[in-house]
């Protein structure tokens, strides 16, 4: 089936539940109401439905290709590329002194689901480019941004992020990379590194790749580590393109899933030495990259959402078509798969695990968006505190739910979802890669334990538990079976979840190996109680709006809010097709 973006139901958890009208509220984002928000998914839907889709299967058949130097991207790629970047949505939500368009990361968080959902593999080329604007915006000097984030925010060029070597692994105290300091102030970049994804491509003119390396006489471990911008060509005095850098792809892999993506193994300084500047200070490297992973990392649990929300459109399309087996309620014949009581068991978790890790990670996206753009410094605190305690559960929750959500899909298809013709397996296996990369799952979970948990004593943690209890008192005024069970189930997660963090302050420090044994247990139980809260509060508004259908004589009550408007405002530069 062709991929459709659920355009109304990421409408409804911004207004609803992430709050997109606060955000309207936020200086510099007056004009990014709901209806800008419809209108920018509306365009979003169609570039992603009509140009991106149709390249998903033709990645898995015809994978990008290495010979002599050269990569060659799948079959369309590069076309599809020209065309985002011409519509400009890389820049979406980068700043409009640099070219962006400045929009709040709730709204370009639909846009980034969409296009992930969309083709992940293609996805992950402007996913990588955003990463590097956001470093480069935030660590670089004055001249470094305004050399390279333009043209990276336009689309002309693209950007990686270049921390793994073969001996390192994830431990980036293991790196050996170095940069020799020149006479002019650049650096001689020398080393290999691994699983750069698009390290080399075609789809752009030039590529930025933002490296670790060490400088001479630099402390040990992690301490040691500086940032490097290694661009592919030399960028003239006057923004041309020059020389070739000293940067080579010598490889790229053959993996089990994202086929289309190239995923390079490059060589830096084998004919005397790559061309280099410093971004920001020495010895602060690591402190800039994770600006980059920490973008990264959220972006990948919407890659887990995007890529479950495909299966489950692919598993919904299957069980209408197939069918098989009378009906358990007695039929003359066979009957459409979608009726019998364990597929549609299958077809409803799917769709609970994708909506719930949905409005959370848009919650989370709004936070953010508070975070940098509220008024008052009280605000901006709590906020940035909330999205950092949401980022290691978004990322580690949602795409190990993915993984679990495409192999019921390909459970739905039966047989069939084992041949990959089908196209089930295919989501199952670009799935696999989401929880080791940008951070395995354990990595997150040692975060939300040390950083998001141990460090405040669990006063983040606490006050979502605190909001929730909200939520049960909301539910308990009603009295539909419904919300009872939600309510039930909610406060027995609340409570597991609570008790959970209070193990983890007490022992951290005297039993430290079995808290971390038990991380990614609390990784997993926070990522189903927060979906689950999103859930309950998603029937509250279920529920005020079926009580005003049915009492208000007012006909617009009998729409859903703001999804079925005849028309809206654009709003400022809003990306169009071409």
């Amino acid at each position: 089936m062709s991929y459709q973006a659920p355009v109304k139901d990421m409408l409804f958890v911004m207004e609803n539940l992430a709050g997109i009208h606060k955000v309207a509220e936020l200086p510099g984002f007056e004009d990014y109401g709901i209806e800008t928000a419809q209108a920018v998914l509306a365009e979003s839907a169609k570039f992603c439905e009509d140009v991106v889709a149709p390249l998903n299967w033709e990645g898995d058949k015809n994978p990008s290709s290495f010979e002599g130097g050269v990569v060659t991207t799948t079959p369309g790629f590069k076309e599809a590329f020209t065309q985002f970047a011409e519509g400009g949505w890389q820049g979406v939500i980068h700043p409009t002194e640099f070219g962006g368009q400045g929009f709040p990361k709730l709204i370009a968080t639909g846009c980034t689901e969409m296009l992930h959902a969309a083709s992940m593999s293609f996805a992950l080329c402007p996913m990588l480019t955003d990463g590097a604007i956001e470093a480069l915006l935030t660590a670089a000097s004055a001249g470094l941004r305004q050399a390279f984030a333009p043209k990276l925010i336009s689309g002309q060029w693209t950007g990686t992020m270049n921390l793994t070597e073969p001996q390192a692994g994830s431990d980036l105290a293991a790196v050996r990379s170095r940069a020799e300091p020149q006479p002019d102030g650049t650096y001689k970049v020398f080393g290999t590194k691994i699983f750069i994804t698009y390290g080399e491509h075609d789809m752009a003119e030039n590529i930025v790749h933002l490296v670790l390396a060490r400088v001479p006489n630099a402390p040990e471990g992690v301490k040691g580590i500086s940032l490097f911008v290694v661009p592919k060509f030399i960028v003239n005095d006057d923004g041309s393109l020059g020389a070739r850098n000293d940067a080579w792809c010598v490889s790229i892999e053959h993996k089990l899933g994202i086929k289309a993506s190239p995923t390079a193994v490059l060589q830096f300084g084998d004919h005397g030495g790559a061309e280099g500047y410093l971004v920001g200070e020495e010895n602060r490297g690591l402190e800039y990259m994770f600006i980059m992973m920490n973008a990264a990392r959220f972006m990948v649990g919407m890659q887990g959402i995007a890529i479950a929300d495909r299966a489950y459109q692919k598993a919904v399309s299957f069980m209408k078509d197939r069918t098989q087996s009378r009906d358990l309620a007695g039929s003359p014949g066979p009957v459409a798969i979608i009726h019998h009581p364990d597929v549609k068991r299958m077809l409803l978790t799917m769709r609970a695990y994708t909506e719930g890790a949905r409005a959370l990670a848009y919650v989370a996206a709004a936070a953010s968006d508070a975070a940098h753009a509220a008024a008052d410094d009280a605000t901006r605190r709590q906020s940035q505190a909330l999205y950092d305690y949401l980022v290691p559960v978004v990322k580690g929750f949602s795409t190990e739910m993915s993984i679990d959500v495409a192999s019921l899909g390909v459970q739905v298809h039966g047989g069939m979802g084992f041949i990959e013709e089908t196209g089930a397996a295919q989501y199952y296996h670009d799935a696999r890669i989401l929880t080791i990369y940008e951070g395995t799952t354990a990595i997150q979970a040692n975060d939300i334990v040390g950083r998001k948990t141990v460090c405040d004593g669990g006063a983040v943690a606490k006050a979502i538990c605190a909001q929730i209890a909200v939520t049960e008192q909301d539910l308990a005024a009603h009295d539909e079976p419904d919300c009872v069970v939600m309510r039930q189930a909610l406060e027995a997660g609340r409570h597991a979840l609570e008790a959970t963090v209070d193990y983890v302050v007490a022992h951290a420090k005297t039993d430290t190996k079995d808290v971390y044994a038990g991380a990614v247990n609390y990784l997993l139980l926070a990522g189903v109680v927060l979906c689950g809260w999103q859930m309950a509060r998603a029937m509250m508004v279920a529920l005020d709006k079926k009580t005003l259908t049915h009492t208000s004589t007012k006909p617009s009550w009998r729409r859903r809010a703001s999804m079925q408007r005849p028309s809206c405002p654009k709003p400022p530069r809003l990306p169009r097709r071409r």
